[in-house]
């Protein structure tokens, strides 16, 4: 999958195996040595078969209790890893002139369910700033209030979040629904990146004929933006570009 993503664009890919409990009982530990368990096949692949993307490692968080916790408390998979949080828990650091610098934010990959959004969702990503987080929400078009009304995410966007389009939806890869309003959204200017979701190399065709569509609903320069400029900004944002 990994080659087949390169030979359509991309340079660099975040894993992001998801963590909810109770369906995906992952946790920050696990996840971190599973990748590294990993990194020698990557080499292996890579000096037999050739250059592969750069490949990083985060997290999605299913926003519930549990996982919310986890988030505040610093023992989730921000853009960037954990090391670099730690980092900002630590003892402030005086700058030339004296002052403590404000902490960067690191950039964090966040889902919902998609049959509603948590209650008070908007003051719970108030608290992922407080906690130096900033929520980078996947997949905004798959949520059924979205459909019914895109002004649901306005709150969200208030308290800081970011909203990351997964590029499938565009060619109907979850139903009309999605599809609708992800091309609304994008008509609105709402999306601060797009990403590829893709799970299995059998993902990777649809992703190129995504990418295709999405060019042509916004131009080039657009949707390099999304795919690109995007991504790097929020890489950057978590301390990583």
């Amino acid at each position: 999958m990994l080659r087949q993503l390169h030979q359509v664009g991309f340079d660099d890919v975040v894993a992001t195996p998801h963590m909810r409990p109770g369906m995906f009982d992952n946790d920050r530990d696990g996840i971190e040595r599973a990748f590294a368990a990993m990194q020698p096949s990557l080499s292996a692949l890579s000096a037999q078969s050739g250059p592969f993307p750069t490949v990083h490692l985060a997290s999605e968080h299913f926003f519930d209790d549990v996982v919310f916790g986890r988030l505040v408390r610093g023992e989730a998979l921000p853009y960037g890893g954990l090391r670099r949080r730690q980092r900002l828990q630590g003892s402030p650091v005086s700058g030339r002139d004296g002052a403590t610098p404000p902490p960067r934010l690191a950039a964090v990959l966040v889902e919902f369910g998609t049959g509603a959004f948590p209650v008070q969702a908007q003051h719970r990503f108030f608290d992922l700033r407080r906690a130096g987080l900033v929520p980078v929400l996947a997949h905004p078009e798959r949520y059924e209030p979205v459909w019914r009304d895109d002004t649901c995410l306005d709150p969200l966007l208030d308290a800081g979040a970011h909203l990351l389009l997964d590029v499938c939806a565009l060619v109907g890869k979850y139903g009309q629904k999605p599809q609708r309003a992800a091309e609304k959204l994008l008509e609105e200017d709402a999306y601060e990146a797009a990403c590829s979701d893709a799970h299995r190399p059998g993902d990777v065709d649809i992703v190129a004929k995504a990418i295709d569509r999405l060019e042509a609903l916004v131009g080039v320069e657009e949707a390099h933006r999304l795919l690109a400029d995007g991504p790097r900004g929020i890489l950057e944002e978590a301390g990583t570009g």
